[in-house]
């Protein structure tokens, strides 16, 4: 009997076009973009001193001196301070600080001057509110930006209560993390008055009186 030959399997190319899901991803990213919102740009309102050569030195930061704190940014994560104009012939008026709620967020809050303690407390608490309404009535950014003006010029429930002003002094040797720090602070503490302002011939020698670099 004669052997059947084996039957030969026929082999058959199998191709997958793709084309179809390139247009298909083209419109999920499309349809992505058009229904994300993106996230919105962020600015932080800074006030530099005057570079106007008519105006004075001792009125280029003009405020009252018991409303002020100077904050000077050192090398090693290390912040020093003084409450009220630098007294330059005296370095005790110049202390050390640290970072976070036990350091630079008590001295703003604690500040007291001839008429009691600055309440900077209270003007946070009112941001707070503030930022709770906002997100409870979906209020528009403009009218949001115009009421956290107020708050932090000291107009809190109609009444004018007294505000702080913050000069910040970076040193050459600190970082821009401290002054990004630095910077979170007065957020927090809803500061509405403060500036960043160069280490001064006087603040140097005073600096370095201290043995601080």
């Amino acid at each position: 009997m004669a052997k059947q030959k084996a039957s030969k399997q026929k082999k058959m190319n199998v191709r997958v076009d793709f084309t179809p899901m390139v247009d298909m991803m083209m419109l999920l990213i499309t349809f992505f973009m058009l229904c994300t919102s993106l996230s919105k740009p962020q600015a932080m309102q800074l006030t530099m001193p005057s570079n106007d050569k008519n105006v004075q030195d001792q009125d280029r930061n003009a405020t009252k001196e018991s409303h002020t704190i100077t904050f000077y940014l050192a090398g090693n994560d290390k912040i020093y301070y003084i409450k009220g104009i630098p007294k330059y012939d005296d370095p005790s008026c110049l202390k050390e600080t640290t970072w976070g709620k036990e350091g630079i967020r008590a001295v703003l809050t604690e500040h007291r001057t001839e008429e009691g303690i600055i309440p900077v407390a209270r003007i946070r608490m009112a941001k707070l509110e503030l930022d709770k309404k906002k997100k409870e009535t979906n209020m528009p950014d403009s009218t949001y930006n115009n009421e956290l003006a107020k708050i932090r010029n000291g107009e809190v429930n109609g009444e004018k209560i007294p505000t702080l002003t913050i000069i910040i002094k970076p040193m050459d040797s600190s970082t821009y993390e401290n002054m990004v720090t630095a910077l979170d602070e007065m957020q927090i503490c809803s500061i509405g008055k403060y500036v960043i302002d160069e280490i001064s011939p006087d603040d140097k020698k005073l600096l370095d009186s201290k043995g601080i670099k």
